[in-house]
């Protein structure tokens, strides 16, 4: 069966109502990148301090913070996808959940998948931070201990900037990852870049053109991605010392 190429199909109007096919792509992106950025700030700030709770003295918390990281790292991210679109608005008290689901697309399905791609996402970069910390001499804490910082001021202060320079790369990964991830979304409604393609090859039977299409532009953004941190990364390092300790620290 010979296949009918038609690149021009990008500038012929959408069914949806959005414009061209080119603008129904664009309209994906936009939400991809809503999803991911919004999704990486959360898992940075909450895998930072489960990843701190893991290196703290206190046994409790770090039982609790080792829980959390064996939740929601191991559990398939499609089916956390599911338990935040179908299962939380059952348990969400006053009214909340019903409250959730009436919300018009994308905005009922961008929650959902924005905290499952937070709490799955901040699992890993909380062991990344563990194994950061974990890198370092005993003698940093220390040296900030003597120095009269208390605990919290020797993590703010002198050891997470130093886990931070070291868990970039890996921290690169993760934001890539975000992105990529994000597209699970289509399965609970949210139109980001792959459901676009979907519905763009639906629409025109071109399906090649409009996977194609998907595919380099997830490939420009996660090589504008890289550029970028890889300039961060230049920018704070401290000379003679990332080189060092990279080699050090474990990904999860």
């Amino acid at each position: 069966m010979n296949y009918n190429w038609h690149w021009l199909i990008f500038w012929e109007a959408s069914p949806d109502g959005q414009g061209t096919y080119l603008d129904t792509l664009l309209n994906g992106l936009q939400w991809t990148l809503v999803t991911a950025l919004s999704a990486a700030i959360a898992a940075f700030v909450l895998g930072s301090i489960i990843g701190v709770m893991r290196t703290l003295p206190s046994r409790t918390l770090s039982r609790i913070s080792m829980a959390y990281i064996e939740l929601f790292r191991n559990v398939p991210l499609l089916v956390q996808m599911f338990l935040w679109y179908f299962v939380l608005p059952e348990f969400l008290p006053w009214g909340l959940g019903e409250d959730m689901k009436r919300l018009l697309p994308p905005w009922g399905s961008l929650v959902p998948a924005v905290l499952c791609l937070s709490f799955f996402t901040s699992a890993r970069v909380a062991e990344q931070v563990r194994a950061g910390i974990d890198s370092l001499s005993k003698g940093q804490k220390l040296a900030g201990l003597a120095l009269g910082l208390n605990l919290r001021q020797t993590y703010q202060y002198v050891l997470l900037p130093l886990v931070y320079r070291i868990i970039l790369p890996t921290l690169t990964s993760e934001l890539m990852n975000v992105i990529k991830n994000s597209s699970v979304a289509l399965t609970i409604g949210l139109i980001e870049l792959t459901a676009a393609a979907h519905a763009m090859q639906e629409f025109s039977f071109q399906v090649f053109e409009a996977f194609t299409a998907a595919t380099l532009i997830y490939i420009i953004i996660n090589i504008v991605v890289v550029i970028v941190m890889r300039f961060l990364e230049k920018r704070v390092a401290v000379p003679g010392f990332i080189g060092t300790k990279r080699e050090a620290v474990i990904t999860s």
